[in-house]
């Protein structure tokens, strides 16, 4: 028999926005269905070996920026945002335990009866021992986005790679949704990423992976299949990294 393949990552931090939680069209904030195809996708790559955290967004319930730019104070409509974070990963946590999987929820705002507190020691010690852990709260301060908070945990954590789940199959040199002829980056450097000014991710986060050569992979979650991919290493959507594993030039989509 033919022995099974080895994830090329060890540790990965699972970016995946609020929005992802919704189903397209619905009123719902939330929807179940969704929440249990990601926690299935999770269950199917921590089956594998790979340690998995996850950072999810809020977007489905509040956005602080949107709100503050309708008159809001900044600071108080990102807490409100960081709160709807920990909606989304309370119900993530709950889509993965009815199938099994151990979760550990962890916070950057204390919330003893909810969640325990962000500790590093204790976040990467539920990793080794097995459990998916799911970072809520952001960064527990205002004017990060989740992205930052994604960006900040997987150097913590000492994660390999990003992956960054989205509504497109990767990164393209113009908005895919707009532009029919827009062409598909595989493999781009920071530095070209930057150049071309290309939203990856805030600035704040991709200078922290950057800074740290921490890789991002953007991808279709829309796909079941591409997270387990990612995983194992195969090419999905586009790779941001260093310059020995990219290529400059678009690819056609």
């Amino acid at each position: 028999m033919t022995a099974p393949a080895t994830p090329k990552y060890k540790r990965i931090v699972l970016k995946i926005s609020g929005e992802a939680l919704r189903e397209p069209g619905s009123k719902d904030n939330i929807s179940p269905q969704i929440v249990n195809s990601i926690a299935r996708q999770i269950a199917e790559v921590r089956a594998l070996g790979v340690e998995v955290a996850v950072v999810v967004g809020g977007g489905n319930i509040w956005r602080g920026l949107a709100a503050s730019h309708r008159g809001m104070n900044r600071a108080t409509a990102d807490y409100m945002g960081m709160l709807a974070t920990v909606i989304n990963g309370l119900a993530l946590m709950s889509g993965l335990e009815d199938i099994g999987v151990s979760v550990r929820v962890q916070t950057a705002i204390e919330m003893n009866n909810v969640a325990e507190p962000f500790i590093l020691r204790r976040a990467t010690r539920h990793l080794e021992l097995g459990h998916v852990v799911i970072f809520v709260a952001g960064t527990g301060n205002p004017f990060f986005s989740t992205d930052t908070t994604a960006a900040l945990r997987a150097n913590e954590i000492g994660a390999q790679v990003i992956l960054k789940a989205t509504k497109v199959d990767g990164i393209y040199d113009s908005d895919p949704m707009k532009n029919p002829d827009a062409k598909k980056f595989h493999h781009i450097t920071y530095s070209e990423a930057l150049s071309r000014r290309l939203q990856v991710m805030d600035s704040t986060a991709f200078s922290l992976c950057m800074d740290n050569r921490m890789p991002i992979i953007v991808f279709d979650m829309g796909d079941p299949s591409n997270i387990r991919r990612a995983a194992m290493g195969e090419t999905v959507g586009s790779l941001v990294s260093e310059g020995a594993e990219s290529d400059s030039a678009p690819a056609a989509a």
